[in-house]
């Protein structure tokens, strides 16, 4: 595949992803066997990876998502979480596996889990395909993690600039950094 011009290098391969994918599934899989399992995207950038995990993880699932916006028209976290849009189902008594594209400072991610947790989930756990080194604020608990990759603004397999590049199958980094604001 030709890479667009303003994309520089590519970080995670499709073909990486395509294996971690696969390797998290079988843990996810192993997991939850016996359990009743509701995966909860958030939207946009999870839509990718939940889609192409839910295939790889060989029990019955349900889904659900949320949206939610802590960047507004920003590259970096505001820190700020506004939900935008909220579960459709009753999440009490469950097994939640929040499925997240990317772990920035933290921030969002620790919101959503204290916010889901007021839900009462009979256990509520991450799925994360990467996490940023070293930015992190908070220390959170990822139980699945797929890659730690340098604290650079990425696109591709999900994620974008300014909803554009969600559909690259591969994570890379843009030939010229966005200016960060907020």
């Amino acid at each position: 595949m030709e890479l667009p011009p303003e994309i520089g290098e590519v970080l995670l391969t499709e073909e990486m992803i395509r294996d971690k994918i696969r390797e998290l599934a079988k843990r996810i899989t192993d997991d939850y066997r016996d359990r009743d399992l509701l995966l909860v995207g958030v939207l946009k950038g999870a839509f990718i990876l939940m889609s192409d995990l839910a295939r790889e993880i060989s029990l019955p699932l349900e889904f659900d998502f949320m949206a939610v916006s802590s960047y507004g028209s920003a590259t970096r976290t505001s820190g700020v979480v506004r939900i935008l849009k909220d579960l459709d189902f009753e999440i009490s008594g469950r097994h939640v596996l929040l499925v997240e594209d990317i772990i920035d400072s933290g921030l969002t991610l620790l919101y959503l889990l204290k916010y889901l947790q007021t839900r009462t989930p009979a256990s509520l756990e991450v799925c994360a395909l990467m996490r940023k080194e070293g930015i992190q604020k908070v220390a959170l608990d990822v139980r699945y993690e797929g890659f730690e990759i340098p604290a650079r603004f990425v696109v591709g397999y999900g994620l974008d600039y300014r909803q554009k590049y969600r559909n690259l199958p591969y994570v890379a980094v843009m030939r010229e950094e966005p200016p960060h604001s907020g």
